[in-house]
């Protein structure tokens, strides 16, 4: 009969690396389909004004983004222009841009579009109030207004 050896130390094998690249493949692909890269440049320089009562939005493909500020390249001009997808624009054609929006979305979800305003925080309200005007001719009636975090201030009661 042969000879077992009782209690003896065995070597540990080697872990096979072979899977690794696969693996590591695998990973890059998944972030490169996963990951949402931005669609739109932007144009127009916007610093966003300060609020204290914000809250995300979960269902970002339902967002249209309307930019007012002034141009990023002076060769436009200092005033605030309207900034539609890629394009600069007056506040005229608003209700054209909501249609064909709203066409790209399912026909469940166009009732459901939420207009999102991302104003420079200098900007004087006479074109964001011709905007809005233009919004409600489009029946876009829910609008967010961009902001960035800050801590309430003052004293809490009411």
């Amino acid at each position: 009969m042969g000879k077992f050896r009782k209690g003896g130390k065995r070597e540990m094998g080697a872990i096979s690396t072979a899977s690794l690249p696969d693996i590591v493949f695998m990973l890059l692909f998944f972030f490169m389909v996963a990951t949402v890269l931005r669609t739109e440049e932007e144009k127009v320089r916007v610093i966003r004004p300060e609020a204290s009562e914000l809250y995300k939005i979960e269902k970002k493909h339902l967002i249209r983004y309307v930019n007012i500020g002034p141009p990023m390249d002076r060769r436009y001009g200092t005033e605030p222009v309207v900034q539609l997808n890629d394009q600069f624009s007056n506040a005229g054609v608003i209700q054209d841009w909501i249609a064909k929006e709203r066409t790209t979305l399912a026909e469940a979800e166009q009732s459901k579009m939420w207009v999102s305003l991302k104003v420079d925080k200098d900007t004087k309200m006479g074109v964001v109030t011709s905007v809005k005007q233009e919004l409600r001719k489009a029946s876009a009636l829910k609008v967010l207004y961009s902001a960035s975090s800050r801590d309430r201030t003052g004293s809490s009661d009411y």
